[in-house]
């Protein structure tokens, strides 16, 4: 794996290694140990987006496996500013870094970069397309919480239309046996085509529906989205289906199912839901530290090993 920048670019079997070590790299957090298995490199974080949790989780990683971290994200004193282009500031900062973290509202712009880079590029973000390590963290928690991938039923809940984490997971939760998907939003925000295809042509079971009370009560997982103000090309759209759907007290009282959200909210989940045991979009955070560890000492290692090191 010479970058990740997709999950369509990796397979079931990659996915679970990867999810093991990161249960090993929770083990090792677990500890308090100081560690110092990526000591010596350098981390660098590229955001062209706004993010907190994905950036602070991929610094905290690289910190707690004793490496070192260098971040860009105010655009305005960087040479972004002064017309610099996204090929040209990656071939630069790949000279800084051992691994680069990229988020870029294009879509596209992770695997062009990876073109030009020295070392690998991780996608933490292209527009509305890819999040895989959000996809990996996601399956993590799935995994953690319900204690398997085969065979759950899972509801996706809110902006399936520009949701990039939905998307990602959708097509991960493809690859696994007897995974059954329901798809809850307004018609204007439905899950895009060509997923709906890609699931059509692996006969994976998924319903298209409207109402949250549609999905029955053996749902597992239900995954809920923002709805994404900045992705919308007309505000007016937005305004037609912003809070559509807002996860109350009342409705998850008595429910076996988990609930998880990539994070921000903003009102499609009641505060007084957080304290219910249904409740793990927390800790789903919280597993984007280990997850992220993991990812980070694979890429590393591999890519030394294929350069001699």
């Amino acid at each position: 794996m010479r970058h990740l920048i997709s999950m369509r670019d990796i397979g079931k079997e990659e996915i679970l290694e990867i999810l093991e070590e990161a249960r090993e790299m929770e083990n090792l957090l677990n500890t308090k140990k100081p560690l110092k298995l990526l000591e010596g490199k350098i981390l660098a974080t590229i955001f062209y987006e706004p993010s907190t949790r994905t950036r602070l989780s991929f610094e905290t990683a690289m910190k707690r496996l004793g490496g070192e971290v260098i971040t860009m994200t105010d655009l305005k004193s960087s040479s972004v500013a002064k017309g610099e282009s996204l090929i040209d500031t990656i071939r630069v900062i790949s000279g800084y870094a051992d691994i680069i973290v990229l988020r870029h509202p294009n879509e596209g712009a992770s695997r062009l970069a990876s073109e030009y880079s020295q070392v690998p590029i991780i996608n933490a973000g292209d527009g509305s397309n890819q999040h895989p390590t959000q996809t990996l963290l996601d399956l993590y928690t799935i995994l953690r919480e319900i204690g398997k991938i085969d065979g759950i039923k899972i509801a996706f809940v809110g902006d399936l239309k520009y949701g990039r984490t939905v998307h990602s997971l959708v097509y991960a939760l493809s690859l696994f046996d007897n995974v059954e998907m329901y798809f809850v939003s307004p018609k204007e925000l439905r899950m895009p085509k060509d997923i709906i295809d890609d699931l059509k042509s692996k006969n994976i079971t998924f319903y298209e529906i409207e109402d949250l009370k549609d999905i029955g009560d053996d749902v597992d997982v239900l995954y809920i989205t923002r709805i994404q103000k900045e992705r919308f090309p007309d505000p007016n759209e937005y305004e037609k289906v912003k809070g559509c759907y807002k996860i109350k007290k009342d409705y998850v009282i008595g429910k076996k199912f988990i609930i998880m959200h990539p994070l921000p909210r903003v009102d499609e989940i009641d505060y007084d839901v957080d304290n219910l045991p249904q409740a793990k979009y927390f800790k789903q955070s919280f597993y984007g530290i280990p997850v992220r560890m993991a990812i980070l000492k694979k890429l590393i290692d591999e890519n030394q090993h294929d350069n001699g090191g």
